[in-house]
């Protein structure tokens, strides 16, 4: 049986129709998932800049309140110790110093313990609305990610 070179080389069997065709159809589909993959990425852009805008403002809401905070602890604090020096000018005997100064060390340490109080459960505030739009944002996206 004798081979037919003639076919091998014939461009008969191609057409430049149909190259074209699948060209464009391969172009309009390649340009069609680039716009929705910008659309997407754009989108998740602006979420992303809307989280960091609300981080930043917890961020600095949060630590004026912490500032505030501890101005009022100092404010306490040097208050409670001008009246304790007040009243140790006017000490008539030693165990009246003894006394004063020992009731003074201890309203010092429950105002230190309830300032620590406040300034922790400030602190956790803080941290918990800074953290809150990322750990949102996270999991919006791992929701997307598994419709997907």
């Amino acid at each position: 049986m004798a081979y037919r070179t003639d076919d091998i080389f014939s461009f008969s069997a191609f057409d430049p129709a149909k190259l074209t065709e699948s060209f464009r159809e391969f172009a309009e589909k390649g340009a069609t998932q680039s716009r929705d993959a910008y659309a997407k990425m754009k989108v998740a852009a602006e979420e992303a800049t809307k989280t960091v805008e609300t981080t930043l403002q917890s961020a600095q809401a949060g630590s004026v309140e912490l500032g505030l905070k501890a101005i009022d602890a100092l404010r306490t604090n040097a208050d409670m110790s001008l009246s304790h020096m007040e009243a140790l000018l006017g000490v008539k005997s030693v165990s009246e110093l003894l006394e004063l100064q020992t009731a003074f060390i201890r309203k010092q340490a429950e105002v230190t313990v309830e300032q620590a109080k406040a300034m922790q459960d400030a602190a956790r505030k803080l941290a918990e609305d800074v953290a809150k739009p990322g750990k949102e944002a996270a999991e919006k996206a791992m929701a997307t990610f598994k419709v997907a």
